[in-house]
């Protein structure tokens, strides 16, 4: 499954277009004023922000209100994927997949009220450097670190990638190079210069954007279908004319309507459901970077919360606006959607594997008016940048603060904006590199499968922070080797479902036990319990965390004074600071060795200097013009020196009662109305 906890696209590309009008003038004029608008929006939140500061570039100053973090958190989790994936889910299989929006739902609540004071407490950037302070010593954090890269570049971009260019040359008929390359250099543009503040005022305005077009798809395709009851009588006769003979293939399944499914013989079975799918789910919602570095964002504890219940609220909505327009899809279209004979659906949608993935790009293509068509591009469009801009923004924070300061501990500040910025270039360029495998695995299963790297690698990562946070005897050495173990049992299982793929429905399962009996969600129960087991066992067998480890590091103690956490990098600071001592005292041998030589040398310099000021000045005015982009300003020389790391800034926990009466009684009928919808669907 993906990173974000919502079910992967199977490969299959557009729907023949050449059977379907293109995009009008009417629809181009619209895309027109919607990248334009998102070019405002970024540029006017660049000019508003200090972006010079790591605090500033990295977590927009702090300073962020519930409103733009809530919408953020919502932007960037859903990506154009779940547009493709979560209609085709639907279509395919009913209403089951809903299921891991709505854990999601539970999962950001938990991250608002159980994870984010300990967070805020601690004063951490990213998730690695908690993991740190927490245990101590290097090589959690390094593998965390590395881990969430490999994660974020092979999950989280190409499955945005490959959907989104999916719309594309289903709508503009592009050159897929040219269409993604010109949409990441608009994303670059203000995620490089603007920093998260650009991110999160963009991801509002996309959030917008995307419920305004998916309530209008859904409400056109109500009406297409003859309403709900249409709907509920509809899909289970929804059942193509050409089928596999002697197969229950393309027939729907008899629990389309319920979420929990049988526990031995279901595609999700509901023990699963609970257990085995909010673990992997907490990685996501509750220590991932890209979603809590939105909410780190926020100014107080109360909007942070407030801003995670925003989330919540808005997660109710993708069942209705993106899966059951996706059901009646296949209800309008079942010959094409729900097409199972191999040799046709090759035929309809170029993929022997099926074509459910099809059946929101083809709505959008049937029922809409010319202009709705361009909204509705644009909504795709949104999905794929904010969820993209996401990445690369906590992508390139992990990156300079986690892997480039271990191995440049006296970087400065200025070095750091420059790091920041240039890795997010660098993140476009894989990107664009990614496009040919994407497109070489449409036709095969190597896609479906890179999604189970998430499935099988976040488990023990969620077991980890739980540790942390919230049992204070677990120390570096449970950590790392509850790390080790369990992500080595997880790759296991992830090469063995490399080299035995799930076969086709009329298709006879001759996998391995542990493939064929043992369904993934149990997987990731097993693979969660073996985790805990290895941390509790060493952490107990070896010595406790140390005080400094502890303090407002974990729930227990995020009340704690401030003072003995700074302790923690004591040692290292003093490394540093001899080192800079050393280093001065080298600098002043060699400026006084220079200086008796400089005077004779000081009266040609002065003829040469003034031939080379025009070409200087006119560098550096360009320089001056980039920096100015970017929001950083000019250093005089000689100033930027190597600077040890600040202290860290404390995040305080304090809360006004009346704000904090309104975010609680919320949280109630939050959860009420989570546990109702659950309930009745279930």
């Amino acid at each position: 499954m993906p990173p974000s906890p919502s079910p992967s696209p199977s490969p299959s590309p557009s729907p023949s277009p050449s059977s379907r009008d293109a995009l009008g003038t009417v629809d181009i004029v619209v895309l027109v004023v919607y990248f334009l608008l998102v070019l405002a929006v970024g540029f006017w939140s660049m000019w508003r922000t200090k972006r010079s500061t790591v605090d500033g570039y990295f977590l927009a100053g702090k300073n962020m209100t519930w409103w733009p973090v809530g919408a953020s958190l919502f932007a960037s989790n859903i990506g154009s994927g779940h547009f493709i994936g979560l209609a085709g889910s639907g279509a395919a299989a009913g209403i089951g997949a809903i299921a891991y929006e709505w854990n999601g739902i539970l999962m950001v609540l938990l991250l608002g009220w159980l994870f984010l004071p300990i967070y805020i407490a601690s004063g951490v950037m990213t998730m690695p450097e908690y993991l740190q302070r927490r245990f101590g010593g290097r090589r959690t954090q390094l593998f965390i670190a590395v881990l969430s890269l490999f994660i974020y570049i092979f999950t989280k971009i190409s499955v945005d990638m490959y959907a989104g260019a999916l719309f594309i040359q289903l709508a503009l008929q592009w050159n897929i190079y040219l269409a993604v390359l010109m949409l990441l250099s608009i994303t670059a543009l203000y995620t490089v210069a603007g920093g998260l503040a650009a991110v999160i005022y963009t991801d509002a305005v996309q959030t917008v954007i995307m419920l305004a077009g998916a309530l209008t798809l859904m409400a056109f395709s109500f009406a297409e279908v003859g309403g709900w009851d249409a709907l509920m009588d509809g899909y289970p006769n929804a059942i193509p004319s050409i089928r596999v003979p002697n197969s229950t293939c393309g027939i729907p399944r008899d629990d389309s309507f319920h979420i929990f499914r049988d526990p031995v013989n279901s595609d999700l079975p509901w023990p699963g459901v609970i257990i085995g799918m909010s673990i992997p789910s907490m990685w996501y919602w509750c220590s991932d970077q890209v979603i809590v570095q939105r909410s780190l964002a926020a100014k107080t504890l109360t909007h942070a919360k407030g801003g995670s219940l925003m989330a919540a609220y808005l997660k109710i909505l993708p069942f209705f606006v993106i899966m059951l327009p996706g059901m009646i899809s296949r209800i309008l279209y079942t010959d094409d959607v729900a097409c199972v004979d191999p040799e046709l659906c090759d035929q309809i949608c170029g993929n022997p594997v099926g074509c459910t993935d099809t059946a929101y790009a083809r709505l959008v293509m049937e029922l809409l008016p010319a202009g709705l068509r361009g909204l509705m591009m644009a909504v795709m469009i949104a999905a794929l940048m904010s969820s993209l801009t996401s990445v690369f923004n906590s992508a390139s924070t992990i990156f300079t603060m986690d892997l480039w300061k271990t191995f440049r501990s006296r970087a400065s500040e200025w070095e750091l904006m420059i790091v920041g910025r240039v890795f997010v270039l660098v993140l476009v360029v894989v990107s664009v590199m990614w496009i040919p495998v994407v497109q070489a695995s449409q036709g095969g299963q190597l896609f479906i499968y890179i999604q189970s790297i998430s499935t099988y690698l976040q488990p023990p990562v969620s077991i980890i922070f739980l540790a942390g946070c919230f049992w204070k005897r677990a120390n570096e050495k449970g950590a790392f080797w509850g790390l080790v173990v369990g992500l080595s049992v997880g790759c296991i299982r992830m090469l063995l479902d490399f080299i035995y793929p799930a076969p086709l429905c009329y298709e006879d399962d001759d996998r391995p036990g542990v493939l064929k009996y043992v369904h993934y969600l149990y997987f990731s129960t097993l693979l969660s319990f073996i985790t805990l087991v290895v941390v509790v066992v060493v952490s107990l067998t070896t010595e406790e965390p140390k005080p400094e480890q502890i303090s407002r590091l974990t729930w227990f103690t995020r009340f704690d004074p401030v003072e003995p956490k700074d302790q923690v990098f004591s040692l290292e600071r003093r490394n540093e600071s001899l080192e800079v001592i050393s280093s001065q005292i080298h600098d002043m041998e060699v400026t006084g060795r220079e200086k008796e030589s400089s005077n004779g040398k000081a009266c040609q310099q002065r003829k040469d200097s003034s031939s080379s000021v025009s070409s200087v000045q006119s560098r550096s005015r360009l320089i001056s013009a980039i920096y100015w982009m970017c929001g950083m300003e000019r250093r005089q020389e000689g100033v930027d020196n190597p600077a040890t790391r600040p202290a860290p800034a404390i995040g305080s926990l304090e809360e006004k009662p009346r704000p904090r009466l309104i975010v609680d009684v919320n949280l109630i009928i939050c959860l009420s109305v989570t546990a109702f919808i659950i309930g009745y669907w279930a």
